[in-house]
Parts: structure tokens; C-alpha cells; sequence
């Protein structure tokens, strides 16, 4: 099974994104398709067939394929297109002026009024045929879906355009022959319904070019050179070149090229852009550095681990598309309804025609109805309701440093009442850090530990990564004592560490007592550091919890979200961490069976959960939670378990991830809300039911209210990022 995502060319509206997607999915060796509007792009998973059958498919369906994603284009809109919608603006002010002098009592220009409707008809003639070919886009994508019977929103302007023209015309040849004046034509509507739909799309590019920041600045954050190091000294190439296992240089101020692993030196390391951290964080030897962080200081050397496809940013990048493409259940909902919405439009349309033909309506007055109706009703509007908000969601998530695998993380963080927290490697860093030292000897504490950092370093036991190496020792006769510890000989001198069963195998009286019992109160493993038979030092290492944690867990209290702590670790010390950081309920001791039980357990209650962990033994847990959240520093199959991925493992952002999803969901309704209620007001008045009533519409207006509409999701849209943004002063 194979994924691709493919730039799409000619989609206009969520008509056509819903054709296209239902078009694919029939196609044989297409498993699953998701096109995305928003970055017009086609996510598409496939087996037994190749990427130019895919594209044949595409180009079947009556749309292009540009090749597979790589980068975010340049910003649709460009100056000659501006400037063709200013000159055609004032041309439209022009037409307008022309249309309405006469009812508003204004001066008639020379040639171009009622007294001269050859001349005046003849100008309007050609001023229609120069929109007609500015809109030409727009009229053979109409045409286009039309054939293909995926009929969208260009379809409907189509036909309206169609019909005004022709019936414009026949107005026209009546006028030639001086048998009638100008008051049946429609080139003026004809002028206006192109201009406002080309302007609406110029707005919409405009604001959709905003949503696709987000990912447009990861892919340029890669620098396209590098430093390489060789056997004839530095050499610079681009990025295609580097291979991995490569050995790449970075001084003060570059950027590092490509995921890597330091070899040599260090430095400090921005990472804001793909961790949210503003922090600058100190990478040494054996330290990962990501492409695109910038080395303020230092000089470093780092092997090429990642390249390419497989480097963090494409991997980030991926995961936003897919889950910027990926359906809501709202989304799908408003998809199926705006997938039907316009053969309904064509045939209310068709059915008000014919029946005020019947009732004995003019034929001028039922075309204009039918002419409006089709205009007024595009369902633009409906399209961008939902993926405009996920887009937005998502660069607001990413620049928290929170990324989402799918958008129906949105959707269900509403839900949420229920967070579950493991704690090593979580709540806690997952790695012990000394906690206090009783020195009992004539070293110095440095000498001391140093001592210990030595013996520690010949271990495989976590204990060893609290020490750091300051003078480095001649140790030998190194081995383990089952269960106890372990020994060796220092300068002739036989050293021992280990835990209390060590004084017994040692036949050395325990008179630390006292102390071993403060430092396990305080949750820490024990070390006794015994020199030729005599206790020397007690030392206590434990795992550190993170910054900001128990603000963080009051918040989640006050969001009235329910906070476990689930953990394999015991009882005593699970319960020193949740007393110190807040959590009310700890359940200890758990296998990850027992995990994935008592969440299984919970969501029969109706529970609707939050997972968050890091470790092989989180991935059943992630995955059978409502969302499942990996932190950065956790292994790579609780990361692919996920539902969210953490990269700067600050659990305070979740409580932003939160709040976006709920202000989202807020949003889209709204959207939804809107656009509903502009089709269900707009085409009635259309349709001439309320004429009685004095409320009327044309197809100039209705052109314009179409285009408002849009405008409308598009700010509401906008304006939750930009509200969102001021209310998170950290943004």
C-alpha cells in the first residue's frame, strides 16, 4: 500500500473537491482518497497501480495534476491580476451609473442612454464579451464539470451566464430592428456576476494563502546548503547531495541542513520553529539537532541521520497535510450537502422557469428569476465553512508545537472530560537526576561523585545517566553483584555501589537508616558507595517532573477534566509525584494490559478520554483512547499510536490544543450557521416569492450577495486566529 499527495489543478469550489474524491474512490487500485480544497491537494493511497495511472484518473475527472507536493506555491494572487480587478472595477462603476442614472434621476452620458439603446446596447455588447473573456475560467470549468457530471458552482454561473446571454441577444436583434428598447438585456448582470465571483476568488486566495503560512515557512526553514566535510577539508553542497552518514559542519549563526547526531563540539540550538520552545537548548556529542535549527554559538560537526523524505520537517509537513485533509464528521456532513446542493439549485431553477412560464409570468421576469437563482445559490460559502477553521486550528496547533495525525482531533477534544497521564518519561522527564548526596568521606562531593560517575559508566543501569564524568579514573576488576549492585578497584582501593541488600552482603552494620529513609520518602532510589568495606556516601537519584506542572494540572481542574495518573511504577512513588504536582487520583502498579483495561473500563462509563504517554508500553493505551497524545522525548511506536505528537513536551500546550479544538468547533458552527441561513433566505427571494412584499432580487445583486457570503465564512474564519493570537500573549 502506497500514499501520495498530488497538487490538483481547476478546483474551484467544495463541488469539485467532492466530485473528484468520489470520482477516485471508484477507480480501480485507489484504496482511500482525501482532497483537500484548501491546499488543493489529493492525499491518495493506492496498491497495484502507478502514480501516472493516478494522473490519468485526475485528468479523466477533468482536472490536472501538477506532480507530486513539494512545496507550498506562491501566493496565487499577483499583480496583473490586481490590477485587471481595479481597471474592471471602475468599468463596473461605469456600467452601474449607465444602469441606474435614469431611476435615481442622475445626468445621462452623451450616446450611452435610452435615446440611443443602438449605441448603448451595441457598447454594453462589447463591454460583456471583454468579461465574458476574463471569466473565461470560470466558463469552461463550468462547461468542463458539466460533461463530466460532477456539476459545481461554475456550472451554475455557467448556465446563468448562458442563459442571460442568449436571451440578451435575442433582446438585442429586437433592438437592431427598432422594436424594442434595451429594458431586456442582461449584459450589465452578465458584467457584474463575473467581476464579484473573479473578486470573491481574489479575497478567498488572499485569505487561503494566510492559512497555508503555517506549513509554507516549515518547508523553507531547510537551508538548500550545507557544509560538507571531507578528506580534502570543507566543501559546500546543496541538499540533494548529502547522503546519510555523511559528516556536516555548522558554525555560529547557519542553520543545521539535515537531522543529524553531533559528533564533535557543541552549541546552542534554536528550535522555535518546530518545538514552540523560545528557549535556546544546548546540544553536546551524541545530542539529535534537527534541520533548520540555527546554532547560535560553537561550531559543531554532526552525522546525517535523516534526509529527505524521512527528516523531521517532511514528516511534520505530512502530518499536517493529511490531517488538514483528513474529514471531520461536520466536514463530511457539509461535504455530502454541498455535493447534492447544485443539481438541486439546477433543477429548483429549471422547475421556477417552466412553472411561472405556466402561471403566466413574462418570459423576461421568469429568465431573470431563474438567471438569479442559479447566481445566489452557489455554495461556495458552505465549501469553506469547515476546512478554512481546520487549516487555521492547525497553524495555531503547530505553532504550539502541537501536531495532529487527523482533524477529527478538533471535533473530539470537545468532548474530553477525562485526562490520563503516565507518569516516567511524562509527568517526569524519564531520567533520574541526583537528588542529594550524604558524604561521609575525605573527598570532596565532586571527588565523590566523580568517583561514582566512573564505576557507573561501566553499568547498563538507568542509575548510571545521573552521573557525568568530570576526571575520568582508572577502573578495573569491574563486575555486577546480582540484585545488589556492583564493584571494582580504583587505585588498589576495592569500591562497591548499591542498594541497601549491598551492607548486608558486606556484613556492614546499617547506620543510615535515618537518612536512606528521608531520601525514600522523597521517592528517590538509593546508592550506598562503600570504600574497602565502609560506607562512604549515600546518594539519592530520582526523576525530575517537568516545569509549570502543577499550575498546569489546576487548570485542567478548573476546565472541570477529570486528571489520573496511570502508571507501571509502585504505589509510594507515584504518589509522592501526584502529591507534588496536584493529581488527586493515581492508579499504580499497572502492566501495559491493565492500562489498556482500566481505559476500556472508563469509556463504558461514558468517559471520553485523553491519553498521554511516550513509552512502547503507552501505544495500546494511545490508541484506544478518544485522542492519544506522544510526547517528543517517547519512542517511535507510541508516536505512530498517536493522535497528537508533542514536540516540545511541555504539557501546559495541551490545554491550548483544548481550547483551540473547542473555539474551532465554536467557529465552524457559525460558518455552518451562516451559510445555511444565506441559502435558505437568499433563494426564495430568487425565486420572486416575496415580489409581493416588495422584496426583490436581481441577478446583479444576487452576484454580490453570493460573493458576501463568502467574504463572511472567510473573515469569521480569520478572525478566530487572529482573536485566538491576542487572547495567547506568548503567540
Amino acid at each position: 500500500m502506497k500514499k501520495i499527495n498530488l497538487k490538483i489543478a481547476g478546483m474551484t469550489c467544495s463541488a469539485c473537491s467532492n466530485g473528484l474524491e468520489k470520482y477516485l474512490k471508484k477507480q480501480k487500485g485507489i484504496e482511500d482518497v482525501s482532497v483537500n480544497l484548501i491546499l488543493m491537494l489529493a492525499t491518495i493511497t493506492y496498491n497495484g497501480i502507478t502514480v501516472n495511472d493516478i494522473e490519468k484518473y485526475i485528468c479523466d475527472a477533468g482536472f490536472k495534476s501538477l506532480g507530486e507536493f513539494k512545496k507550498i506555491d506562491e501566493k496565487v494572487n499577483n499583480k496583473l491580476e490586481k490590477h485587471r480587478l481595479i481597471i474592471l472595477g471602475l468599468l463596473i462603476i461605469f456600467l452601474m451609473y449607465i444602469s441606474f442614472s435614469n431611476m435615481f434621476h442622475l445626468p445621462t452620458i452623451p450616446l450611452l442612454n435610452d435615446n440611443h439603446p443602438v449605441i448603448k446596447s451595441t457598447f454594453l455588447l462589447i463591454v460583456t464579451l471583454m468579461f465574458m473573456y476574463f471569466g473565461k475560467d470560470i466558463l469552461k470549468s463550468g462547461i468542463k464539470n458539466l460533461l463530466h457530471k460532477m456539476p459545481n458552482m461554475d456550472t451554475l454561473v455557467t448556465f446563468s451566464v448562458f442563459f442571460s446571454f442568449v436571451y440578451s441577444l435575442y433582446g438585442y436583434y429586437y433592438i437592431i430592428l427598432n422594436e424594442s428598447n434595451n429594458s431586456g438585456l442582461y449584459f450589465e448582470s452578465i458584467c457584474m456576476i463575473i467581476y464579484f465571483i473573479k473578486l470573491g476568488r481574489y479575497i478567498e486566495n488572499i485569505s487561503k494563502d494566510k492559512t497555508r503560512e503555517a506549513i509554507k515557512k516549515l518547508i523553507q526553514i531547510t537551508p538548500s546548503e550545507a557544509v560538507l566535510k571531507t578528506t580534502n577539508g570543507e566543501k559546500k553542497v546543496t541538499i540533494d547531495e548529502i547522503q546519510e552518514e555523511d559528516i556536516l559542519i555548522c558554525k555560529a549563526g547557519e542553520k543545521i541542513a539535515v537531522d543529524g547526531e553531533i559528533i564533535a563540539g557543541k552549541t546552542y540550538v534554536d528550535e522555535s520553529f518546530i518545538t514552540g520552545e523560545s528557549k535556546p537548548v544546548l546540544k553536546t556529542v551524541k545530542s539529535s539537532v534537527i534541520a533548520g535549527s540555527i546554532a547560535y554559538d560553537g561550531y559543531i560537526e554532526y552525522k546525517a541521520k535523516k534526509i529527505g523524505k524521512k527528516s523531521t520537517i517532511s514528516e511534520i509537513v505530512n502530518m499536517i497535510i493529511s490531517a488538514t485533509s483528513a474529514k471531520t464528521k461536520i466536514q463530511r456532513i457539509a461535504d455530502k450537502i454541498s455535493g447534492i446542493f447544485v443539481p438541486i439549485i439546477i433543477i429548483i431553477a429549471i422547475l421556477t422557469l417552466v412553472i411561472q412560464m405556466i402561471l403566466g409570468y413574462s418570459f423576461a421576469d421568469s429568465i431573470r428569476h431563474f438567471v438569479t437563482i442559479l447566481v445566489v445559490a452557489c455554495p461556495c460559502a458552505l465549501g469553506l465553512a469547515v476546512p478554512l477553521v481546520v487549516v487555521v486550528s492547525n497553524g495555531l496547533c503547530a505553532k504550539k508545537g502541537l501536531y495532529l495525525r487527523n482533524s477529527s482531533v478538533l471535533e473530539n477534544v470537545v468532548k474530553i472530560d477525562t485526562i490520563i497521564f503516565d507518569k516516567t518519561g511524562t509527568l517526569t522527564y524519564g531520567r533520574l537526576n541526583l537528588y542529594k548526596l550524604f558524604n561521609y568521606s575525605n573527598y570532596s562531593d565532586i571527588e565523590l561523585l566523580n568517583i561514582v560517575a566512573n564505576i557507573e559508566k561501566l553499568s547498563n543501569h538507568p542509575i548510571s545517566t545521573a552521573f557525568n564524568i568530570k576526571k575520568k579514573l582508572n577502573v578495573k576488576e569491574f563486575r555486577n553483584i546480582a540484585g545488589v549492585g556492583v564493584s571494582c578497584t580504583i587505585d588498589l582501593n576495592r569500591f562497591y555501589l548499591g542498594n541497601s541488600k549491598l551492607l548486608d552482603k558486606l556484613k556492614i552494620k546499617n547506620e543510615f537508616t535515618k537518612s536512606e529513609n528521608e531520601l525514600t520518602n522523597n521517592g528517590c532510589s538509593i546508592i550506598y558507595v562503600v570504600k574497602d568495606k565502609k560506607v562512604i556516601g549515600l546518594i539519592g537519584v530520582k526523576d525530575i517532573v517537568r516545569a509549570n506542572l502543577k499550575n498546569t494540572i489546576k487548570n485542567f481542574y478548573k476546565r472541570n477534566i477529570e486528571v489520573i495518573m496511570l502508571t507501571g511504577d509502585n504505589e509510594i512513588t507515584a504518589n509522592i509525584i501526584a502529591k507534588e504536582i496536584g493529581i488527586k487520583k493515581v492508579v499504580a502498579n499497572c502492566l501495559p494490559k491493565s492500562k489498556l483495561e482500566y481505559i476500556n473500563n472508563l469509556k463504558k462509563h461514558g468517559k471520553k478520554i485523553i491519553m498521554v504517554g511516550d513509552g512502547i508500553n503507552d501505544a495500546p493505551a494511545l490508541t484506544t483512547s478518544l485522542i492519544g497524545i506522544s510526547i517528543n522525548d517517547g519512542t517511535d511506536i507510541a508516536m505512530d499510536s498517536a493522535d497528537v505528537i508533542l514536540m516540545n513536551n511541555n504539557i501546559e500546550n495541551i490545554l491550548d490544543l483544548i481550547d483551540i479544538g473547542k473555539k474551532a468547533y465554536i467557529v465552524i458552527k457559525e460558518n455552518l450557521f451562516w451559510a445555511f441561513l444565506y441559502n435558505l433566505c437568499m433563494v426564495p427571494i430568487a425565486m420572486g416569492l416575496f415580489e409581493r412584499f416588495n422584496i426583490v432580487m436581481n441577478p446583479m445583486l444576487g452576484s454580490l450577495a453570493m460573493v458576501i457570503s463568502s467574504i463572511t465564512v472567510v473573515l469569521n474564519s480569520l478572525r478566530f486566529g487572529r482573536k485566538y493570537k491576542n487572547e495567547k500573549n506568548d503567540y
